[in-house]
């Protein structure tokens, strides 16, 4: 039996992630901060909660993370911990990204001096291009990080292509772009979206605030696209690769088809100029051909198709405030 361990495991990525490697008959060790202030909801509401080993780990102490990985001698790592909203990262640029560069340095720190034998899985982000001058993106456009967040997650990309070079670790980067599912944060766009929608769909919220809607983005789906982070740990040789479904939306058009299934009038929705980003990438979505050459990812879900399966769970799901 494989062993796979799983850092953010309490988090949309990392619960659905452990419910593959379930299925695929994995043992997985997740880490969290504290069995005191982790929430388990998204374990528990997929059913897996009593098939996870819960280990507590400060990631940024790396005695701990040594001690944590030598006990489990996992055959593959997914770091899938970070501060990864864009908009708190503004608001908290110091802790965001002291805690995302440091948390994966010690991860990739302890499994050189450990064994290189572990397969290591870092969750990188489509933030770190920026504004660019060409779409879609591939690995060759040139970063330019608009954000506090952008830049962590920037600097660990190279972090981990250096350690993959320098000391040959199996260490590969999985370049997401946006991903939603049910379990998403609230201070994400599209839950935030849809959660106070259908609140407005069943008389309980009178309006719905949000920021530029101008913007384009690469959406998909999150449970499809954790599959592809273990695809990537079973190549025989270390690559990065881009994940994403190669179109954008607008986020205007996202909630023009959100008020139509949920039969809400346009008057509902108000643009708030205090919602607007510092700065924002005006549209942004990637090339995914190497991913299909050498992965087998297929993903042909259409926005709305992806809007249809998280409306009606959102909707089975709601419970009177």
């Amino acid at each position: 039996m494989k062993t796979a361990m799983i850092t953010g495991v309490t988090g949309q990525d990392g619960s659905y992630l452990a419910q593959l490697l379930i299925d695929k008959g994995y043992k997985v060790i997740g880490i969290i901060r504290s069995h005191h202030s982790s929430s388990l909801s998204n374990l528990t509401y997929l059913k897996i909660l009593d098939k996870v080993i819960l280990e507590e780990c400060d990631l940024c102490d790396l005695a701990f993370v040594i001690s944590v990985i030598e006990k489990y001698s996992p055959d593959e790592l997914y770091n899938l911990s970070a501060q990864s909203s864009v908009g708190l990262s503004f608001s908290h640029p110091t802790s965001t990204i002291q805690y995302n560069i440091t948390s994966l340095l010690n991860l990739l720190e302890a499994t050189r001096l450990i064994g290189k034998t572990i397969k290591f899985y870092q969750a990188s982000s489509s933030e770190m291009f920026g504004k660019v001058t060409h779409l879609p993106i591939t690995f060759a456009t040139p970063m330019n990080p608009l954000s506090p967040y952008a830049t962590s997650k920037m600097s660990g990309y190279w972090m981990v292509i250096n350690f993959r070079q320098s000391y040959n670790l199996f260490a590969c980067n999985g370049i997401l772009f946006n991903h939603e599912s049910y379990l998403r944060p609230k201070n994400f766009f599209l839950k935030k979206v849809l959660s106070e929608s259908v609140q407005i769909h069943f008389g309980h919220r009178s309006e719905l605030r949000v920021g530029n809607l101008k913007v384009k983005r690469d959406f998909g789906y999150a449970p499809d696209y954790v599959k592809v982070m273990w695809s990537i740990l079973q190549q025989n040789e270390p690559q990065d690769f881009i994940i994403c479904s190669g179109v954008s939306v607008s986020l205007q058009d996202i909630i023009d088809y959100v008020f139509e299934r949920l039969n809400i009038p346009e008057s509902k929705l108000v643009v708030d100029p205090d919602l607007y980003r510092p700065v924002d990438i005006a549209d942004i979505y990637g090339d995914n051909s190497k991913s299909k050459k050498l992965l087998g990812w297929s993903y042909d879900r259409n926005y709305k198709e992806l809007l249809d399966i998280l409306i009606n769970e959102e909707v089975a799901n709601y419970k009177m405030p």
